[in-house]
């Protein structure tokens, strides 16, 4: 019984992991949260490499305390495939720019 109800608890988490990343935030008005988020410090997407504003207003989602701009939809997507792939990438980004 106890083996069952974990294994329906960590499910139940598994399958709202994704919600998470876009109820953090996705230009819609109502989803400020009460935590500090560190600003994005790029100027273009990190996942396409696309320069933000090309393709329209860029679609803004805040992941673990660090907001994120994507050129579109599609490429939130991605991101919510692979967060921490991306976190490295912004990392590396960022190291790169103090430079």
């Amino acid at each position: 019984m106890k083996k069952a109800w974990l294994t329906i608890t960590a499910l139940a988490l598994l399958a709202g992991a994704p919600a998470l990343v876009r109820a953090g935030g996705t230009n819609s008005p109502g989803t400020a949260t009460t935590a500090a988020v560190k600003p994005y410090p790029l100027k273009y997407c990190l996942v396409s490499g696309e320069k933000l504003g090309e393709m329209g207003k860029p679609v803004t989602t805040n992941y673990m305390g660090q907001e994120f701009k994507f050129c579109c939809k599609g490429c939130v997507k991605d991101f919510q495939k692979d967060p921490a792939k991306f976190l490295k990438k912004l990392a590396a980004e960022e190291k790169k720019a103090k430079k």
